[in-house]
């Protein structure tokens, strides 16, 4: 496939700020339904959808330069490749290793799974609070904005 080309980028008019500062409560009601400490693809997915849209605006793309894209990886997708690494290895080390080493390294590798469930979500992917917090950095950009003057807002 052919990466698809940066999109043109949008003017921040006024229409667009308010439109942007319009859907920001509904979009932050909407991640606060959701478990703060955990990692929610499909959040996560919108959220870097939306940062992208976030990014065209010319006068807010320079301010979110740094804001990094959230990572969709939960905790299920980490033991999964964990139990099947774990069930590969009790496959195909058997004879080919000695019966004590083959004892330590699957031994080792199930407590490693298990401890997988004792790293907190936020090591690995993006929680909902971390989405949260750089969302409210984008509003953060769009009031410095408004603050700024750069809008020519009237009282």
């Amino acid at each position: 496939m052919r990466p698809k080309p940066p999109a043109a980028p949008l003017s921040l008019d006024r229409k667009a700020f308010y439109d942007l500062a319009a859907s920001l409560p509904a979009y932050a009601a909407d991640l606060a339904n959701h478990d703060q400490h955990r990692v929610n693809l499909k959040e996560c997915h919108r959220f870097n959808a939306w940062l992208a849209h976030v990014r065209r605006y010319d006068r807010i793309a320079p301010k979110v330069t740094t804001l990094r894209a959230a990572r969709p990886v939960a905790r299920w997708q980490i033991v999964t490749l964990m139990v099947v690494t774990w069930v590969l290895m009790a496959l195909l080390l058997p004879g080919r290793v000695s019966q004590q080493m083959y004892t330590i390294v699957i031994g080792s590798w199930l407590l490693t799974i298990v401890a997988a469930f004792f790293i907190p979500e936020s090591v690995y992917g993006t929680t909902t609070e971390l989405i949260e917090g750089k969302v409210l950095r984008v509003v953060d950009v769009l009031l410095e904005i408004l603050n700024s003057g750069a809008m020519d807002f009237s009282e």
